[in-house]
């Protein structure tokens, strides 16, 4: 039985932002379980989003170099690049759902890498794109 999840952006975020204690627990034992137990996939897009929103738009930044150095712990959960066939993917998921092609992109990345689960805040809670099930572990 694949076991995969998919973290979206927020999800890192919360787990390093100081302003809401509940979500930074909730999203630090995501991240932690998902590499413990080599379950955790972000993907190139993710971690992108997670550099410039950890050093620019939280309240309380985190230095470029700590923001790198997360980034590089990260490393040990599986990353899955976007290629050409993620963005085309992207698009019509975009198109079919309704949704912001960036938005799209993260889940045809969950699609791609095979995870059955996308942790997002952002998406439809319980939502089913293709075989990825969408949850807000927040509610």
């Amino acid at each position: 039985m694949n076991d995969k999840f998919f973290v979206d952006t927020n999800i890192l975020v919360y787990a390093n932002d100081q302003s809401d204690k509940i979500k930074q627990q909730v999203a630090k034992e995501i991240i932690l379980n998902g590499i413990r137990n080599d379950q955790m996939v972000i993907s190139t897009q993710v971690l992108s989003e997670f550099y410039v929103t950890v050093t620019q738009k939280i309240k309380i930044t985190l230095e470029p170099k700590t923001a790198l150095y997360i980034i590089e712990l990260l490393r040990s959960a599986e990353i899955t690049e976007i290629e050409w066939s993620t963005v085309i993917r992207a698009i019509h998921i975009s198109q079919d759902h309704k949704l912001s092609y960036w938005d799209s992109l993260i889940i045809a990345a969950a699609i791609s890498s095979e995870a059955m689960i996308l942790y997002s805040e952002d998406l439809n809670h319980g939502q089913l794109i293709e075989d990825v099930k969408i949850i807000n572990p927040f509610l």
